[in-house]
């Protein structure tokens, strides 16, 4: 009888090791889910930002800004335009502004 009771304490404690093990790795894997959620949580508000940030940066006066300032583009004006055939018609100065007014206008071949 004795061996049989060393038998069965021997299935307990190897039961009573398994149950923490397995208490153990359910534990460990809830606080693991828990970091999970955490992080997702904080990449969904980081993805909101850019999303945010994207559009800002994509506004038309951002984009205008950054071709004048940056690529020293500007605005196509009848000053700086050159016409098939013609010369670029000169820059009106405010000393000028009569004698343009009444100057014919230049047409463009379409």
């Amino acid at each position: 009888m004795t061996k049989f009771n060393v038998l069965l304490l021997l299935a307990v404690i190897a039961s009573a090791l398994l149950m923490v093990s397995t208490a153990y790795d359910a534990r460990r894997l809830f606080t693991d889910l828990h970091r999970a959620d955490l992080e997702a949580l904080r990449l969904q508000g980081e993805q909101k930002r850019l999303e945010a940030e994207r559009q800002l940066q994509a506004t038309n006066l951002r984009v205008e800004r950054t071709a004048r300032e940056k690529l020293r583009m500007v605005s196509a004006t009848p000053a700086v335009t050159m016409y098939e055939g013609r010369a670029a018609v000169a820059p009106v100065l405010p000393t000028a502004a009569a004698a343009v007014t009444t100057a014919p206008a230049l047409r463009v071949k379409p």
